[in-house]
């Protein structure tokens, strides 16, 4: 099992951790602050070092309980080899403003229109969301994004903290989704709390206040429906 260090601190740059595995050009990790891809966010990018050299870190990737990381370059490290590793911090930053951007979108169109989700995907710069939204016009997603720049300028603190499945399941709207994503084994529940507006389950990074996410602006509108509208979001 890899300890995912990223789910309690964000911020954490640089970490050590002990190879358990190994595979065709790739190492699992007892530990790791680097995020593997998951819930629509890209994974993360970085370095791994043992000393006498480094590798880069190209891919990220959890199966099972193991975080699978992809090296590139010459050789692997051995199993029991203690390494130093390093977060692309920049990629990082934008990623945790962005994911945070679109807990934003998701907070105000919850909290105005009870609309769930339907999907939704990001990169570093700009993410989308897919919402059971009727009667949309690129009019209210304008407006839409306005009252999310309310809240960024609101600099609402972002609190993350893992429950038992039983306890997290008493908050009510914990699931924003049209669908339940989350598996009946896992017993632990993280969720992430844009106090005063959004709170759900979720496994992603986050900036600690909304004032970092900085300005969000809208790309594009698209509807996938006759009810699914989607709304296309960057930050400056």
């Amino acid at each position: 099992m890899t300890e995912l260090l990223y789910q309690t601190d964000a911020y954490l740059r640089e970490f050590h951790a002990r190879v358990t595995a190994v595979e065709q050009g790739a190492v699992a990790l007892d530990r790791t602050a680097l995020y593997a891809t998951g819930g629509g966010q890209p994974h993360d990018t970085g370095t791994l070092g043992d000393g006498a050299r480094v590798w880069r870190v190209a891919e990220v990737r959890k199966q099972g309980d193991a975080v699978w990381h992809t090296l590139a370059g010459e050789g692997l490290p051995d199993i029991g080899a203690e390494l130093r590793g390093s977060v692309d911090w920049e990629r990082r930053y934008k990623l945790m403003r962005t994911h945070t951007a679109l807990h934003l979108l998701c907070g105000v169109i919850w909290r105005d229109y009870k609309a769930p989700v339907t999907g939704g995907n990001m990169d570093t710069d700009e993410g989308r969301l897919d919402f059971e939204l009727p009667n949309f016009s690129n009019e209210l997603a304008q407006e839409i994004v306005a009252r999310v720049n309310d809240e960024i300028a609101a600099a609402r603190p972002v609190e993350v903290r893992i429950l038992p499945r039983a306890e997290a399941f008493q908050i009510p709207d914990l699931i924003r989704t049209k669908i339940n994503l989350l598996p009946e084994g896992i017993q632990q529940v993280r969720t992430v709390n844009i106090v005063g507006l959004d709170l759900q389950a979720d496994g992603g990074t986050h900036v600690a206040n909304t004032r970092e996410v900085g300005r969000v602006t809208l790309l594009k509108t698209r509807s996938k429906g006759a009810n699914n509208k989607r709304i296309v979001v960057a930050i400056e």
